[in-house]
Protein backbone atom coordinates (compact mmCIF):
# COMPACT_ATOMS: atom_id res chain seq x y z
CA UNK A 1 0.00 0.00 0.00
CA UNK A 2 3.01 2.07 0.52
CA UNK A 3 3.97 2.11 -3.06
CA UNK A 4 0.03 3.14 -4.02
CA UNK A 5 -0.17 6.07 -1.50
CA UNK A 6 3.28 6.94 -3.45
CA UNK A 7 1.31 6.54 -7.02
CA UNK A 8 -0.93 9.04 -5.97
CA UNK A 9 0.93 11.63 -4.36
CA UNK A 10 2.53 11.14 -8.34
CA UNK A 11 -1.07 11.68 -9.45
CA UNK A 12 -1.49 14.77 -6.93
CA UNK A 13 1.63 16.24 -8.11
CA UNK A 14 0.15 16.10 -11.65
CA UNK A 15 -2.90 18.00 -10.16
CA UNK A 16 -4.67 14.53 -10.95
CA UNK A 17 -7.04 13.14 -8.51
CA UNK A 18 -4.82 11.58 -6.13
CA UNK A 19 -5.85 7.61 -6.22
CA UNK A 20 -2.83 5.03 -6.59
CA UNK A 21 -2.57 1.09 -7.16
CA UNK A 22 -0.28 -1.70 -7.24
CA UNK A 23 -0.69 -4.91 -8.82
CA UNK A 24 1.43 -7.60 -6.93
CA UNK A 25 2.08 -11.19 -8.39
CA UNK A 26 1.76 -14.03 -6.43
CA UNK A 27 5.42 -13.80 -5.21
CA UNK A 28 5.03 -10.45 -4.32
CA UNK A 29 6.57 -8.78 -7.17
CA UNK A 30 5.14 -5.10 -8.08
CA UNK A 31 4.36 -6.12 -11.66
CA UNK A 32 2.32 -2.47 -12.34
CA UNK A 33 2.11 0.83 -10.36
CA UNK A 34 0.28 3.76 -11.74
CA UNK A 35 -1.83 6.69 -10.35
CA UNK A 36 -4.84 8.35 -12.05
CA UNK A 37 -3.95 10.12 -15.37
CA UNK A 38 -7.92 10.73 -16.28
CA UNK A 39 -6.57 14.75 -17.12
CA UNK A 40 -3.36 13.75 -18.47
CA UNK A 41 -4.52 11.70 -21.43
CA UNK A 42 -8.23 12.78 -21.71
CA UNK A 43 -9.15 9.66 -20.77
CA UNK A 44 -12.44 9.28 -18.24
CA UNK A 45 -11.75 5.63 -17.18
CA UNK A 46 -7.95 6.38 -16.63
CA UNK A 47 -8.25 5.48 -13.48
CA UNK A 48 -5.56 3.94 -11.72
CA UNK A 49 -6.70 0.69 -11.16
CA UNK A 50 -7.75 0.32 -14.96
CA UNK A 51 -4.01 1.48 -15.98
CA UNK A 52 -2.66 -1.26 -13.97
CA UNK A 53 -4.81 -3.69 -15.46
CA UNK A 54 -3.75 -2.63 -19.11
CA UNK A 55 -0.12 -2.58 -18.21
CA UNK A 56 0.05 -5.78 -16.48
CA UNK A 57 -2.26 -8.01 -19.22
CA UNK A 58 -0.14 -6.38 -22.06
CA UNK A 59 2.80 -8.05 -20.18
CA UNK A 60 1.20 -11.33 -19.38
CA UNK A 61 -0.07 -10.98 -22.78
CA UNK A 62 -3.24 -12.42 -21.61
CA UNK A 63 -6.44 -10.82 -20.54
CA UNK A 64 -6.54 -12.23 -17.27
CA UNK A 65 -4.45 -11.80 -14.44
CA UNK A 66 -5.86 -14.99 -11.81
CA UNK A 67 -2.80 -14.35 -9.15
CA UNK A 68 -2.19 -11.04 -8.46
CA UNK A 69 -3.67 -8.53 -5.72
CA UNK A 70 -4.41 -5.11 -6.24
CA UNK A 71 -3.20 -2.54 -4.11
CA UNK A 72 -5.52 0.50 -4.32
CA UNK A 73 -5.58 3.95 -1.88
CA UNK A 74 -9.20 4.22 -2.69
CA UNK A 75 -12.41 1.59 -3.01
CA UNK A 76 -12.86 1.43 -6.51
CA UNK A 77 -16.02 2.53 -8.46
CA UNK A 78 -18.21 0.49 -10.09
CA UNK A 79 -16.44 0.43 -13.27
CA UNK A 80 -12.76 -0.44 -12.07
CA UNK A 81 -14.74 -3.11 -9.39
CA UNK A 82 -16.01 -4.53 -12.95
CA UNK A 83 -12.65 -4.24 -14.59
CA UNK A 84 -11.04 -6.26 -11.84
CA UNK A 85 -13.87 -8.87 -12.07
CA UNK A 86 -13.29 -9.07 -15.51
CA UNK A 87 -9.63 -9.39 -15.05
CA UNK A 88 -10.14 -12.07 -12.68
CA UNK A 89 -7.81 -11.01 -10.19
CA UNK A 90 -7.66 -12.64 -7.01
CA UNK A 91 -7.54 -9.91 -4.08
CA UNK A 92 -8.04 -6.21 -4.01
CA UNK A 93 -6.78 -4.41 -0.87
CA UNK A 94 -8.37 -1.38 0.00
CA UNK A 95 -7.15 2.14 2.18
CA UNK A 96 -10.02 4.31 2.01
CA UNK A 97 -13.55 3.67 1.88
CA UNK A 98 -15.23 5.59 -0.16
CA UNK A 99 -19.37 5.65 0.72
CA UNK A 100 -20.08 7.98 -2.12
CA UNK A 101 -18.18 6.67 -5.10
CA UNK A 102 -17.62 3.03 -4.01
CA UNK A 103 -18.76 0.23 -5.94
CA UNK A 104 -16.96 -2.76 -4.09
CA UNK A 105 -18.81 -2.63 -0.78
CA UNK A 106 -20.52 0.90 -1.19
CA UNK A 107 -23.30 1.97 -3.93
CA UNK A 108 -24.04 -0.95 -6.36
CA UNK A 109 -21.54 -3.55 -3.97
CA UNK A 110 -20.70 -4.84 -7.81
CA UNK A 111 -19.54 -8.21 -6.90
CA UNK A 112 -22.81 -8.78 -4.53
CA UNK A 113 -24.78 -8.94 -8.34
CA UNK A 114 -26.20 -11.72 -9.59
CA UNK A 115 -24.39 -10.55 -12.88
CA UNK A 116 -21.04 -10.88 -11.61
CA UNK A 117 -19.13 -13.74 -12.77
CA UNK A 118 -15.50 -13.60 -10.79
CA UNK A 119 -15.91 -11.89 -7.36
CA UNK A 120 -12.15 -11.34 -6.08
CA UNK A 121 -11.36 -11.40 -2.10
CA UNK A 122 -11.37 -8.00 -1.10
CA UNK A 123 -10.42 -6.37 2.48
CA UNK A 124 -10.12 -2.83 3.48
CA UNK A 125 -8.35 -0.67 5.74
CA UNK A 126 -4.87 -1.03 5.25
CA UNK A 127 -2.87 2.63 5.63
CA UNK A 128 -6.68 4.19 5.50
CA UNK A 129 -6.25 7.08 7.19
CA UNK A 130 -3.18 8.38 5.18
CA UNK A 131 -5.05 7.39 2.34
CA UNK A 132 -7.76 9.29 3.17
CA UNK A 133 -5.94 12.75 3.78
CA UNK A 134 -4.06 12.44 0.96
CA UNK A 135 -7.49 12.85 -0.57
CA UNK A 136 -8.83 15.32 1.81
CA UNK A 137 -5.58 17.90 1.18
CA UNK A 138 -5.79 17.50 -2.15
CA UNK A 139 -9.78 18.83 -2.53
CA UNK A 140 -9.11 21.39 1.08
CA UNK A 141 -6.21 23.04 -1.50
CA UNK A 142 -8.92 23.14 -4.71
CA UNK A 143 -11.67 24.63 -2.55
Amino acid sequence: MRAALEEAKSAARREEVPIGAVLVNKNGEIVSAQGNRTLELNDPSAHAEILCIREACKLAKAQRITDCTLYVTLEPCAMCAAAISFARIRRVVIGALDPKGGGILHGGKFYEQPTCHHKPEASHGLLAEECGQILKDFFRKRR
